[in-house]
């Protein structure tokens, strides 16, 4: 039985994670975390009756109650602290919340192999962005210009998205050729849109989107077109993070993408 805790449960992902992990028969939901909701448990506040998991107002009080994994999501100006946490207790970490930096991903890891644990940073779940990531990465090996559009709603403040950063770095090893330098441009640089580990993304936050990733390669006469959209519902990130909290304990470090535990060779 894997003990799991929750940073973020009463969210509109974490929630519906708590809801899933409450029924599975091999994991066990020992703690949550919510400061508004702090001193409750999850069943009030989830109108969930058999969900008796008490909340905690900081991860660093729920790891008083013995777990072995937990998951962030909550918000990126939290979320590094309570990852760092939660390895200072020996746990393993299934990260969900988007906006750490590559800076902040490397000093986890180097506290993560420190305690010989490891740290799965998704920045989303769904099988659909897993496979827009591979067919991307084959992809680049044979067109040599892309650029990424990152969709999400207009309330989310992190620019680019987890999911965009994600695709950068996979990206980063074979970096996106320009035409025209970004120097040389006409006009407002910011037109171009950011410098992402040599790819350029531009960042749309509008009402009417959840979160939509979109990756254009360009040939001569020829262009492909690669995307993903999420529904209204959570429902998508359920079953990839339960995944991922069933087999993160076989990794070591900082691993980027939920394919890391999937076999899609």
């Amino acid at each position: 039985m894997i003990r799991v805790c929750i940073a973020g449960a009463t969210g509109w992902a974490g929630s519906e994670l708590a809801r899933a992990v409450g029924k599975a028969p091999d994991l066990t939901l020992v703690s949550a975390v919510s400061r508004k909701h702090a001193g409750q448990t999850l069943g009030q506040v989830l109108n969930e009756p058999g969900l008796a998991t008490p909340i905690f107002a900081s991860v660093t009080e729920a790891l008083g109650v013995p777990c072995d994994v937990v998951v962030e999501y909550t918000r990126p100006d939290s979320a590094k602290a309570n990852i760092l946490a939660a390895l200072e207790h020996r746990c393993y970490v299934v990260v969900g919340t988007s906006g750490l930096s590559d800076d902040d991903l490397a000093d986890i890891d180097f506290v993560a192999r420190e305690r010989q644990r490891a740290v799965l940073a998704c920045g989303n779940f769904a099988l659909t962005v897993v496979l827009l990531q591979r067919f991307a990465e084959a992809a680049a090996r044979l067109i040599p210009q892309w650029e990424i559009i990152d969709y999400a709603h207009d309330e989310k403040r992190d620019a680019p998205s987890g999911t965009a950063r994600e695709l950068a770095a996979r990206l980063s090893n074979v970096q996106s050729k320009l035409t025209v330098p970004l120097d040389q441009t006409v006009g407002p640089r910011e037109a171009r849109g950011a410098t992402l580990r040599g790819s350029q993304v531009h960042s749309v936050r509008l009402p009417g989107y959840v979160i939509s990733a979109e990756i254009i390669f360009g040939m001569a006469d020829q262009r492909l077109t690669i995307r993903h959209d999420s529904g209204t519902s959570a429902r998508p990130y359920v079953d990839g993070a339960l995944l991922a909290i069933r087999n993160v304990s076989t990794l070591t470090g900082v691993n980027r993408g939920l394919d890391a535990v999937l076999d899609l060779a």
